[in-house]
């Protein structure tokens, strides 16, 4: 006999509202009148994520491995994650609503008469705000998932609201268009060479479920082969979407081409809900073959660091420096996975605020520095930025210190946590490694903040525009955080520890 699927939906209601509200948002987009769309659509969504982001606490002492079916696992390790992702979302919507990128006129600026006059002819991209929505119920969903269908799923439905974002930029139309080109077909390719695994570890276990797995190797049976590939072809989806060499050749193009608000917001959500899953496959269905894919992780994530550390040296743009930066993050935390402890567990979900808040605020910044053709990101013509701006000046280099890891800030607690954690694991050439490339890495942060402070402003340098309300509000919010998890960590360290745990 058939039975109706059994559903835990208050466990469910944090992603369920958020898809709702993704779906009142195109239905917004269908029958509202055009100049009252973007106010809106942003009140709607700030509305939708303070809503499941309270869900989310009523239920945070709450777990079950059946929250649907045997498909979604609400535990400790999930939930901070999802409220990390909700946290990141709501940061980055702030700064996509109060940006020109999406709106037709290069030359309009926020406020500004032509800005005015986008809204009310209805050719500003509200659909922004409902695209962002479902990018988000993906990510939320992403990390909770316990077998390969959901997984994918939630891939997918993070993924291709992405793609369509990344070639909204009206500024840098060609660079936009190739950047959303690049990011999709490569993102086609990882995505069936994760369904490919998935697949493979179905035909070595007989399971799609990620204990089911874990009992199938634990039981000896099957085909090696299959389980060996399987691991590779999964973790090539997986390593893509986190920005690992060898799969990183999107990174730099996509974050320079995107709209900087969307850059902000993929570089820190996308990384969450990545790694989240990334932690939850290979902490809870593939443990026991550690053998088999601990020393190829350990090599990738040596080779992760080393190459975003030394590739950012060359750069001359600020968003493919940050581009670059962002692939030495996915080395560090790919040493958490390695060192497969609670300690690293609980230094990744740690990591993942720390560090998603200071790079939604340095892209917050960048959207602020601007000539009259719009945003500049050469960072030779930011020359001398700190003697007219001062103020922002130094919030950006707060964040630029904050991804170095210097004490006092968010960043240094973060990758002091997980190389503690490599250290306790026995990993420790990794930490030496991190050490190595974290020291690489303050030299082209520290020379960004040098040429900020103590170089004379050149003719065609640039200004700082007036920071609009809710990027001022981004900027500062994600500005307090890494200065306070710098100076008293423990705020939020002893909560990751004690949802530092996955249930089986």
């Amino acid at each position: 006999m058939l039975t109706s699927p059994k559903l835990d939906y208050a466990l469910l209601a944090p992603i369920l509202i958020i898809l709702a509200t993704a779906i009142l948002g195109v239905l917004v987009e269908a029958f509202i009148k055009q100049a009252l769309r973007a106010r809106l659509q942003l009140t709607i969504s700030l509305a939708g994520i303070v809503i499941a982001f309270e869900q989310l606490y009523r239920v945070r002492n709450q777990g079950s491995s059946m929250a649907a079916i045997t498909s979604v696992s609400i535990d400790g390790a999930g939930i901070f994650l999802q409220g990390t992702i909700l946290v990141l979302a709501f940061v980055g919507i702030l700064l996509i609503a109060d940006q020109d990128h999406f709106a037709p006129q290069a030359s309009a600026l926020p406020g500004s008469i032509e800005e005015a006059a986008a809204l009310e002819s209805g050719r500003a991209q509200t659909e922004v705000f409902p695209l962002t929505l479902f990018a988000v119920s993906g990510m939320m969903l992403f990390p909770v998932a316990t077998d390969f269908i959901t997984l994918f799923v939630a891939l997918e439905v993070l993924s291709l609201p992405l793609y369509l974002m990344a070639g909204l930029s009206r500024r840098r139309r060609l660079l936009s268009q190739e950047a959303a080109l690049k990011y999709f077909l490569l993102g086609a390719y990882s995505s069936a060479f994760f369904l490919f695994g998935a697949a493979l570890l179905y035909g070595y276990s007989g399971s799609l479920s990620l204990n089911g797995l874990t009992d199938a190797i634990h039981g000896g049976g099957g085909n090696d082969v299959f389980l060996l590939l399987g691991i590779a072809f999964v973790s090539v989806g997986l390593l893509f979407k986190v920005g690992a060499v060898p799969f990183h050749s999107w990174t730099p193009d996509v974050y320079q081409g995107a709209p900087t608000p969307i850059t902000g917001f993929m570089a820190a959500a996308t990384k969450a809900a990545a790694f989240g899953a990334t932690m939850r496959i290979f902490y809870v269905g593939l443990d026991a073959a550690q053998w088999s894919w601990k020393p190829i992780i350990s090599v990738i994530a040596v080779v992760t660091m080393l190459f975003g550390a030394i590739a950012a040296i060359s750069q001359r743009d600020i968003k493919r420096i940050l581009a670059f930066s962002s692939i030495a993050h996915a080395g560090f935390l790919l040493t958490a996975v390695v060192s497969l402890n609670q300690s690293g567990l609980a230094a990744l979900l740690f990591y993942s605020v720390a560090y998603g808040l200071a790079t939604l605020g340095a892209f917050g910044v960048v959207t602020l520095i601007r000539d009259s053709a719009g945003e500049v990101s050469d960072i030779n013509r930011w020359l001398g930025l700190g003697k007219k701006s001062p103020l922002i000046a130094a919030t950006m280099s707060l964040f630029l210190l904050s991804f170095a890891g210097i004490p006092l800030t968010s960043g240094f607690v973060g990758k002091f946590a997980i190389f503690s954690a490599a250290y306790e694991s026995g990993n420790i050439y990794l930490v030496v490694v991190g050490v190595l490339a974290s020291a690489i890495a303050v030299f082209f942060y520290l020379r960004i903040i040098l040429m900020l402070f103590f170089a004379d402003a050149s003719n065609d340098s640039v200004s700082v525009v007036i920071p609009p309300l809710l990027t001022r509000v981004a900027i500062f919010l994600s500005a307090i955080v890494t200065i306070l998890l710098g100076l008293a960590p423990s705020i939020l360290f002893d909560v990751a520890q004690n949802f530092a745990y996955f249930i089986r």
